[in-house]
């Protein structure tokens, strides 16, 4: 009895054992909680303590997920291109802004009617009416001539009616501005090359701000433009006519500062023959008349232009507030680039009308462009009767 009791207990002790052997082992594999995946343990070597812990994948995942997230797409933003501008038309322009010729009416067209509208116009009379065509810039040449035939006709034809006496004043003034000239701007392309325009005047006329607004001009009438910017003395009048440019759409040629100006011109010119634009506005620097040696480089301009061809327009831009001294500027440069046409600046809010009278009688070139204000399209075509009657105002 005592065998069989100590061999249960034995048996006993050999059970506990082989469970304390395998039961230890089989928690280190616990079930998944019901429902997941099965995984796959990948087995590595051993290795030192920086080495990336293993990885455990889902068996039923055909790729590893990624181990570093790409960066996201990031769009860039679509510059908007500024909306061009569109010159308003040049047709009746200076009917539109006769209202920017008020100061001149008032002293120059009133003043006149006030005397001429008297009942007896003796010698004092036709003397202060002279007086007021001079101040006025007409010029004593021009304005002796006026006086002269206003008299006789007033003589004549014994009229005395503000409305008449107006009539016959505003024909003189009219026939003054020898309104036969030809006043076109030769902007057409010819010779399978566009048209070149030289744009040239004096220091603080307005000429790069000018340039740009017959770039306007020119759009609004149906043409297109390339503006050369030959002023390479100034970083600042490139620039200024590049954006005049962008405004409407049209290339700007430039250089480096400081850089060539006849180069520049003619890199312009070579550049509108290649994308086929009508016209070619060469800005050129600002320059004093009595400096000999900056208006022969003006002519230099001119002579390497033309290795393209001619030049079709040569520009002058005066200030109309200069006076009877915008007469000498514009027979030196005539003399140096043989001005074709002039574009008087600054008329608006000035007694000093009578400019384009002295300018074309003295000099025999056509005022073909007149400045009424600072706006954008402020620049008109001009015509001998409508600036008469702009001029005169109303007779009322």
């Amino acid at each position: 009895m005592e065998y069989v009791v100590a061999a249960v207990i034995l048996l006993v002790v050999l059970v506990a054992g082989v469970v304390g052997l395998v039961v230890p082992r089989m928690r280190r594999r616990e079930l998944p909680p019901p429902g997941s995946a099965p995984t796959t343990t990948i087995e590595r070597p051993p290795a030192d303590e920086t080495e990336a812990p293993e990885l455990i994948v889902p068996a039923e995942a055909d790729e590893l997920p990624p181990l570093i997230a790409e960066p996201p797409v990031i769009e860039e933003p679509v510059a908007e291109k500024p909306a061009l501008e569109q010159p308003e038309p040049t047709a009746g322009r200076l009917v539109r802004l006769r209202a920017r010729l008020a100061r001149s009416q008032s002293a120059l067209g009133r003043g006149l009617l006030s005397v001429l509208s008297r009942d007896h116009l003796d010698d004092d009379a036709w003397e202060e009416i002279e007086e007021s065509l001079i101040s006025a810039d007409v010029g004593v040449e021009a304005t002796q001539v006026i006086v002269a035939r206003l008299r006789e006709r007033v003589r004549v034809l014994g009229t005395r009616t503000v409305a008449e006496v107006r009539q016959q004043l505003a024909e003189e003034l009219t026939a003054a501005l020898e309104p036969d000239l030809d006043r076109s701007l030769k902007t057409a392309p010819h010779d399978g090359r566009p048209a070149v325009v030289l744009v040239v005047g004096v220091n603080g006329a307005g000429k790069t701000t000018t340039c740009g607004k017959i770039g306007r001009v020119l759009i609004a009438d149906g043409r297109t433009v390339l503006f050369g910017a030959a002023d390479t003395f100034r970083a600042a009048a490139a620039d200024q006519l590049q954006t005049w440019g962008e405004r409407v759409g049209a290339e700007t040629v430039r250089g480096p500062e400081g850089g060539d100006p006849a180069s520049v011109a003619f890199d312009a010119v070579k550049r509108g023959i290649d994308t086929g634009v009508d016209t070619v506005l060469i800005d050129t620097a600002g320059r004093l008349q009595n400096k000999v040696g900056l208006m022969d480089e003006l002519g230099k301009v001119k002579r390497v232009v033309e290795k393209h061809g001619p030049v079709d327009e040569t520009l002058l831009i005066l200030d109309a507030t200069t006076g009877q001294n915008g007469l000498e500027q514009a027979r030196v440069f005539t003399e140096v680039v043989d001005v074709t046409g002039v574009v008087l600046t600054k008329l608006d809010g000035t007694a000093k009308g009578g400019i384009v009278i002295a300018v074309q009688r003295k000099l025999g070139i056509p005022v073909k462009l007149v400045g009424l204000g600072e706006g954008p399209d402020d620049l008109a075509p001009f015509e001998p009767a409508a600036f008469v009657e702009a001029l005169l105002g109303s007779d009322s």
